[in-house]
């Protein structure tokens, strides 16, 4: 990774059009962008699959777009992940996509899915408590699969104070130099950690 920039995806766990977290992300993106990164942004409504259920693995073989996001994952060194906070923890589509894209397909190594990758994640939420309690499951979720989680993690409070009306532009600069300046220690880390490859 020396000669070429990181290849980062990234993703909400939201299913929500406009939602909050897809907008802090976007914010978060951005910063890696700036520090050199590649950044492939997706949106999980775009790979619906069926909760992970082992029975129906085996009968009917590995879910089309969980394949798909499998590759995305494999071909990706990091991610950048806004988890809302859906009843003190994770969304359950997230935890889905995380649940299928662990399994064997056949098409990729499992090691190359997970194991290795880098993760900087973040959450917003109207409220006084940012979402962060969704982090510490989140944490837990990816340390799992063998994914790094930076130790940094950014939670927004009254995030919807923090923009101009709906749009994406963040307007609120504190918060906006925090997701920036994780995006851009995402990249730094790959970095670090790819200099003697």
């Amino acid at each position: 990774m020396t000669d070429k920039r990181p290849k980062i995806l990234a993703f909400a766990g939201s299913l929500r059009e406009h939602s909050l977290n897809k907008r802090v992300l976007k914010t978060a993106i951005k910063g890696a962008e700036k520090a050199g990164a590649e950044v492939t942004y997706v949106d999980l409504r775009d790979y619906p699959m069926p909760l992970y259920n082992s029975d129906e693995h085996e009968r009917d073989g590995f879910d089309a777009n969980a394949l798909k996001l499998q590759g995305l994952f494999v071909e990706h060194d990091g991610l950048l992940i806004a988890s809302p906070e859906y009843n003190g923890s994770l969304p359950a589509a997230l935890k889905n996509a995380i649940d299928w894209a662990s399994r064997p397909s056949g098409r990729y190594e499992r090691e190359k899915v997970f194991r290795g990758k880098v993760a900087a994640m973040m959450t917003a939420s109207p409220g006084s408590l940012g979402g962060v309690r969704s982090l510490a499951h989140l944490r837990g979720v990816l340390t799992s699969v063998g994914v790094i989680v930076l130790p940094q993690e950014v939670a927004v409070t009254f995030a919807e104070d923090k923009f101009a009306g709906d749009g994406w532009e963040m307007s609120d600069e504190r918060t906006k130099g925090n997701l920036e300046a994780l995006g851009a220690a995402l990249v730094e880390m790959l970095r670090r950690m790819h200099a003697g490859n």
